[in-house]
């Protein structure tokens, strides 16, 4: 399967807004997860070999992240009806099982992915506390296949330095993963 790979970032280009269900039976909005320090909006899914590879590491990152006073939610924007492992009913099974430390969002209409002009899962958004994007690169170097031995943590340094700064670091390594898995055209 080719791997995709999102633009790099757009400064300060602002968080669009959502109001998405998640798993746990709640309709979130982009202030419901907004941190005073920042916020992460992370494009996942249940069935890509690059996310499953990182999901520990989503879930650290997004506990540290979170105690830097860093919002964070995921969102599954992948065509269930294509892709039956992202449906709805399986995102849940995914986050009650593993205990997602954040919201995870259904983008059924995937309305969300393309405002953000998502290209990938995972694809990392990166955002500071008046909603400005610093951050779009990857977790770390891993790819899709897990790696034992540890790696420098990309998004976890950025998004600190979004929390302390406000800005995110002017170098940036886009994420890899799988295309988002869009709808017909109908």
């Amino acid at each position: 399967m080719p791997a995709a790979t999102p633009p790099i970032c757009d400064f300060d280009w602002p968080a669009p807004d959502f109001r998405l269900p998640a798993t746990d039976g709640k309709i979130y909005a982009y202030d419901d997860i907004a941190g005073p320090n920042g916020t992460l909006v992370m494009f996942i899914c249940n069935h890509c070999p690059f996310v499953l590879a990182i999901l520990d590491k989503i879930e650290r990152d997004a506990r540290d992240l979170s105690a830097l006073g860093i919002g964070v939610a995921a969102i599954c924007s992948n065509d269930a009806a294509s892709y039956p492992a992202d449906s709805f009913e399986n995102m849940v099974r995914m986050a009650e099982s593993r205990g997602f430390p954040f919201p995870y969002l259904h983008d059924e209409d995937q309305s969300v992915a393309r405002a953000y002009d998502a290209v990938c899962t995972p694809d990392f958004f990166g955002f500071n506390a008046q909603g400005g994007l610093q951050y779009r690169g990857r977790l770390d170097a891993s790819r899709a296949a897990p790696v034992s031995e540890p790696l420098p943590r990309d998004l976890y340094a950025a998004m600190e330095s979004v929390a302390k700064t406000g800005r995110g670091p002017a170098d940036q390594i886009p994420s890899m993963g799988c295309s988002i898995k869009w709808k017909a055209a109908v």
